[in-house]
C-alpha cells in the first residue's frame, strides 16, 4: 500500500530522516475496511489510531434509545478513532464506521508508545494532532451553543465541501443536531436567498 500520503502529512509538522521514516514504517499496519464496517465500537477499547488513505468514516455515539449522534466525519489525510479510548485504553464512547470502502494506516497503542521512544519527535507530531482535535472539538461546542442551525450548516458546508458531497443528508443533519426535514428547509432558504 501507499505510505506517501502519511509521510507527506507528517512532513507538514516535523521532518524525519530516512532512518526515522524506516522505523516509523516498520510499526504501521495497512488495513482495508468495507463500507459499513466498524473500525471502533462503543464499549470496546479502541486499539488503533487510524490515518485515512482513502475513504470516508463517521464517528458517532449511539444513545440508549438507539438514536445516532454523529460527532465527526473523516476523509483522506484525516484521522479516525475514539481518541479518548485509544489514549487511555478504556472502553470507547464512540463508534467509528466506514461510509465507503476505506484504506487506513493504523498505529496500535503499543507500537505508538514504542515509536515515541525510538523517534521522540513523533511524540511532538501526535501532540500537535491531539491539540488540533481538541481545538476543533471546542470550536464545535461553541458553535452548537451560540449559532443557529443555518449558521452551523453554512460553516460545515464551507469548511467541508468534499464531505458534503460524499455523505447522505440525514447524516449531515445528525451532525448538525437537526432533523433531515429541517436541514432541507435550511437548504431551500439558502437557495431562495441567492
Amino acid at each position: 500500500m501507499n505510505n506517501k500520503p502519511l509521510l507527506e502529512y507528517i512532513n507538514k509538522f516535523i521532518s524525519l530522516t530516512v532512518e526515522e521514516e524506516n522505523i516509523l514504517l516498520s510499526k504501521i499496519v495497512h488495513r482495508k475496511y468495507l463500507k459499513d464496517q466498524y473500525i471502533a465500537q462503543q464499549g470496546d477499547i479502541c486499539k488503533s489510531a487510524n490515518f485515512i488513505i482513502s475513504g470516508c468514516t463517521k464517528t458517532f455515539y449511539m444513545d440508549k434509545e438507539g438514536q445516532e449522534h454523529i460527532v465527526m466525519f473523516s476523509i483522506e489525510d484525516w484521522w479516525a478513532s475514539d481518541l479518548g479510548s485509544f489514549i487511555t485504553q478504556t472502553p470507547a464512547d464512540f463508534n467509528v464506521q466506514c461510509l465507503e470502502n476505506t484504506q487506513l494506516i493504523q498505529f496500535t497503542h503499543d507500537n505508538l508508545e514504542e515509536l515515541y521512544k525510538q523517534v521522540p519527535k513523533l511524540e511532538r507530531l501526535f501532540r500537535k494532532i491531539v491539540e488540533r482535535a481538541f481545538i476543533a472539538s471546542q470550536n464545535r461546542i461553541i458553535r452548537n451553543f451560540s449559532l443557529s442551525a443555518k449558521e452551523r450548516y453554512l460553516i460545515f458546508k464551507d469548511t467541508n465541501p468534499k464531505i458534503e458531497q460524499r455523505v447522505p443528508q440525514y447524516m449531515i443533519a445528525s451532525y448538525l443536531g437537526v432533523t433531515k426535514e429541517f436541514l432541507s428547509k435550511i437548504k431551500s432558504q439558502i437557495i431562495q436567498n441567492q
